[in-house]
């Protein structure tokens, strides 16, 4: 049971992973700050916000948003951490109200990983406060609670941390706005009330809580959870994947390393999310003509809040992808509690002697056996309703994607320019199940990529049985040139440089597309020698940008540091390396994705084991993909198995060379621009 707290009431909390949803009327910035037994924060180090969003036990939201989900391990805090305090803020000039009292009371929720409320607060009575704790969990003799708190300050961030004993309170707080500011176009806001049955309203991309459920045949089918936790979503550290094959990560610690921004010191060099310069509210989405009384309307593409249609387009796709795994859910649910029914009234009919035998046993049996078709049957036709809107909606939504998310046999490739600024999120093949398999949801991922690619060139858990090795090796390596060039086509000019080790020489042919365009920082690197080369210079690279960053002395770089991007492509790892680029490669997966170095693995597992469980780290910190249709991807919320298809380039297509020449024409111009300037 949900209790529900007043102004300095407090709750047990008998869980140690929890998440903490924040949900306003306008986008705000959500923290929390940490502090010791005396109720002071040691330093700005102990305070998570969007600049440094992740602690040892805690993260917050990256942006200013109308609904946040901050992930809480309470068993990972440091014993010095004794409270945590959530904070909530107005963003500063960004042309929204300046105090709480002008917006609708924020609400704030502790809820356990299934969804389940454990304690909600009002936060009432704000009136010129600009900032608040809005709720406290501290320990108490080995046990932790949470009190609403509900104190508001009329100067901001910068008073609360004052009081909270931060030191440079003033600082962080600034510090805090200006990432903000810097990232508002990413806030969302809060999404609109269901309408009826026949209809969805799409929820934004920042996770929120919903209650909404496509009906089921019987009212005894279990319930389903308020949302699927996306695959490869790592907005939150603690949604747990299984999965059938080798080498996948858990998304259990898909966020346990401290990121620090080039946004929070002040570094021209930015490897946060992509800026966006809006400062305004999101315009309306589309509006779709009135359908009929009693009809579902008509899909639109970008209907969906968001700041952009690019935005709108990424929130509409993860709501087809919830919509089909509830309703998947709900048919299933239908089906088993059909099936548990018969079951029951079978194991009736022969534990009666009487009805055993003879015409009544009979009748008995056909009855039960009708009672089962007809439960299934009114289940199947819900599926089948929402699985025709869901298709209906994919038809107008895949001819409106940009370039990002699109299939490469969209025709939007075929008119490609070099993009202006890099996009949210990229497409990286499709999902769907088996009930609805010509229905294909697409896998678009956030980015910048905070962890690496891997993709499988061996049997591990694939059907490949119409393929040798060899030519799944070649397809693994063709599917890894495709995610490059997408890579390359979706960032501007000059955003990423691509580097190649193929040790053995094996992937010449498949090479050849960015080879031919130019388009590679150097040819592929091939033996020892090339392997050590390519590793030494992208680890140290890492090491001087750390280094910067950590220092606020970003501008102190080396003159020839190249401050893009970095994406590494290795082929048939692990030959051609040693224990010491083994360790260099593991070094540049776990530090690499938060100073721009991005790694993209071609390898079969089973040619790795050899090494033993020192590359277990490894695989468990890439997001495993498949070069040929696979169900390996298990999804936590429902328990679905869904299958991935890859995004391949159609067999005789010139889009991929068109479009490697578009991106390196691009780049020439920029640096005859540049050389001209020095000039």
């Amino acid at each position: 049971m949900t209790a529900e707290l007043v102004r300095g009431q407090n709750h047990p909390l008998a869980q140690a992973r929890l998440e903490i949803r924040i949900t306003a009327d306008v986008p705000v910035v959500a923290g929390a700050a940490l502090s010791d037994e005396t109720g002071k924060a040691r330093d700005d180090a102990w305070v998570a916000h969007p600049g440094a969003p992740t602690l040892p036990g805690i993260e917050v939201s990256r942006q200013a948003a109308a609904d946040h989900r901050l992930a809480v391990d309470l068993a990972a805090m440091p014993e010095a951490v004794h409270r945590i305090n959530v904070l909530l803020a107005l963003p500063s000039g960004a042309g929204g109200p300046l105090r709480f009292g002008a917006v609708t009371a924020p609400r704030a929720a502790v809820t356990g990983l299934d969804s389940t409320e454990i304690a909600r607060y009002t936060l009432t009575g704000l009136d010129a406060e600009s900032a608040v704790v809005a709720l406290e969990l501290y320990r108490r003799q080995g046990a932790w609670k949470v009190r609403a708190v509900g104190q508001g300050y009329a100067d901001g961030l910068a008073a609360l941390f004052t009081d909270l004993g931060v030191p440079r309170a003033d600082e962080l707080a600034g510090g805090i706005q200006e990432a903000v500011a810097r990232g508002l176009a990413r806030s969302v806001a809060a999404p609109p009330p269901r309408p009826a049955d026949g209809d969805r309203t799409r929820r934004a991309a920042a996770p929120a809580s919903g209650t909404d459920q496509p009906g089921s045949a019987s009212g005894a089918a279990d319930p389903v959870p308020a949302r699927p936790a996306h695959p490869y979503e790592a907005s939150s550290p603690y949604a747990a994947q299984t999965s059938a094959g080798p080498g996948e990560r858990g998304y259990e610690g898909a966020a346990t390393g401290t990121t620090q921004s080039a946004a929070a010191t002040g570094s021209p060099i930015d490897y946060t999310h992509p800026n966006r310069g809006h400062a305004t509210a999101p315009p309306p989405p589309p509006q779709a003509p009135p359908a009929p009384p009693g009809a579902p309307a008509p899909p639109v593409a970008g209907d969906a809040a968001g700041w952009s249609l690019e935005e709108r387009l990424y929130n509409q796709v993860w709501g087809m992808f919830e919509d089909l795994a509830r309703t998947t859910a709900a048919y299933r649910s239908a089906v088993d509690f059909a099936d548990s029914r018969m079951e029951k009234e079978l194991d009736q009919i022969l534990s009666d002697p009487r009805s055993r035998l003879g015409s009544a046993g009979d009748a008995a049996r056909d009855a039960a056996r009708a009672k089962r078709a007809q439960l299934v049957d009114q289940a199947a036709a819900v599926l089948d309703r929402d699985l025709a809107q869901l298709t209906a909606e994919a038809g107008v939504v895949e001819p409106a994607f940009p370039p990002a998310y699109a299939r490469w046999d969209n025709p939007v490739w075929h008119g490609y320019r070099v993009p202006a600024e890099p996009p949210i999120a990229l497409r990286l093949g499709d999902l769907h199940l088996p009930e609805s398999p010509a229905l294909r949801i697409p896998l678009l991922v956030r980015l910048p990529l905070e962890r690496g690619l891997w993709i499988d060139s061996g049997p591990a858990a694939a059907d490949v049985s119409f393929l040798d090795s060899g030519e799944l090796r070649q397809r693994a390596m063709e599917m890894a040139v495709a995610v490059a060039a997408r890579v390359l086509a979706a960032h501007p000019a000059g955003d990423f440089a691509a580097h190649v080790i193929d040790p053995a020489g094996s992937a010449t042919r498949e090479l050849a597309p960015l080879v031919r365009a130019g388009v590679l920082a150097a040819p592929p690197a091939t033996g020892a020698a090339g392997v050590t080369q390519v590793l030494g210079g992208l680890t140290q690279r890492v090491d001087l940008v750390q280094m910067a960053l950590r220092g606020g002395a970003a501008d102190a770089l080396p003159p020839g540091l190249d401050t893009a991007r970095q994406l590494l492509i290795v082929n048939d790892f692990p030959h051609g390396f040693d224990d010491r680029a083994v360790t260099g490669l593991r070094y540049l997966a776990d530090e690499g994705p938060s100073v721009g170095v991005h790694l993209l693995m071609v390898a079969d597992r089973q040619d790795a084991a050899a090494y033993g469980p020192l590359l277990d780290p490894l695989w468990r910190s890439l997001m495993r993909l498949t070069p040929v249709p696979d169900d390996h991807l298990a999804d936590p919320w429902v328990g679905h198995a869904w299958t991935y298809e890859p995004s391949l380039v159609p067999p005789g297509s010139q889009v991929l060379d068109h479009v490697l020449t578009q991106v390196a024409i691009a780049r020439t111009k920029i640096k005859e621009r540049a050389s001209d300037q020095a000039i």
